[in-house]
């Protein structure tokens, strides 16, 4: 007799889960098609020759590619001032805000904090209501923070949101593992840093991950508070770029150049796109491992 072959999970689902279960994956997979062909498009049609690209749209005829727009771009010593920046700021944000965050979490996790409550309210109230763009303006002023590196770094450091999965995350760890490090002798700074955090790699890497990919594509705060053009970062550099290079208004008069001029700018707007996007393309897969750890931590307890 030939061996019965096995019913996949599917299969063993009632009517009604296999029914709910089409549905969901076919409105996922409408998402990833919506999400995917805008990125191949990007990826095309930063290669095609813009003239082909504004009279035919996206073509395969490799003869009519080009490397103008990444030649351009890459050519202009202002963008790795800018890339250079961009990564400075992202990697010192992200360790600052990771710091911050996990310290603020710990004692908002212990039962035995006094003034729990009224922290977390404070902490809340920040996450609805904010002092506004002038006020705070003004207060980076005042500090002597207005074009410098702090301007960009300290304001946003701190994550409410970030702050209260960190917390949900250290509550889900067993309280037996403190107590077991107690009986060692071990105080509690040397539970946090050399015990606890170790057991946290998922949250960590979850929340640096936020913030990196946040700040990094983040140019209104420096578009604000940074006048130097040698503090921008690869964002606000790449906007003055994709600005300048549109057609001026006035010049009606040549067209030939107000055309030439619409040509660049097509190209670099997708070479620039890929350009900024490429550093967290190649990020992503290295930490998708820790996000549904991290991620679902939030979800167990509240």
């Amino acid at each position: 007799m030939k061996p019965k072959k096995k019913k996949s999970e599917f299969a063993k689902q009632p009517l009604e889960d296999k029914i709910l279960l089409i549905i969901g994956y076919t409105i996922l997979g409408l998402f990833l098609v919506a999400i995917i062909l805008p990125v191949i498009y990007i990826i095309l049609a930063s290669f095609v020759d813009p003239v082909t690209l504004q009279n035919s749209g996206l073509s395969f005829d490799f003869s009519k590619w080009t490397l103008t727009a990444y030649e351009r771009v890459l050519s202009n010593s202002q963008i790795w001032v800018g890339f250079k920046n961009a990564l400075l700021y992202s990697v010192l944000f992200t360790v600052i805000s990771v710091v911050v965050t996990l310290l603020a979490a710990y004692p908002m996790s212990r039962a035995d904090f006094k003034g729990k409550g009224f922290f977390n309210t404070i902490f809340v109230i920040t996450m609805f209501f904010g002092g506004g763009l002038i006020p705070t303006y003004l207060l980076i002023a005042n500090l002597g923070m207005l074009d410098t590196i702090w301007a960009i770094l300290i304001p946003g450091a701190f994550s409410v949101w970030n702050m209260i999965i960190a917390r949900t995350y250290y509550m889900g760890i067993p309280r037996d593992l403190q107590e077991a490090a107690e009986i060692d002798g071990a105080t509690e700074m040397i539970y946090f840093f050399r015990i606890l955090l170790p057991v946290c790699t998922p949250i960590i890497a979850t929340i640096s991950m936020w913030q990196f990919v946040g700040m990094w594509n983040s140019y209104f705060d420096a578009m604000i508070y940074l006048n130097s053009a040698s503090k921008q970062p690869l964002q606000l550099v790449l906007r003055a770029i994709l600005i300048q290079s549109q057609p001026q208004p006035g010049m009606v008069s040549d067209m030939q150049s107000t055309a030439a001029r619409a040509q660049l700018a097509e190209l670099l707007k997708y070479a620039t796109i890929i350009i900024s996007s490429l550093p967290l393309m190649i990020m992503y897969p290295f930490f998708q491992k820790y996000f549904d750890n991290g991620i679902m931590a939030g979800a167990v307890k509240g």
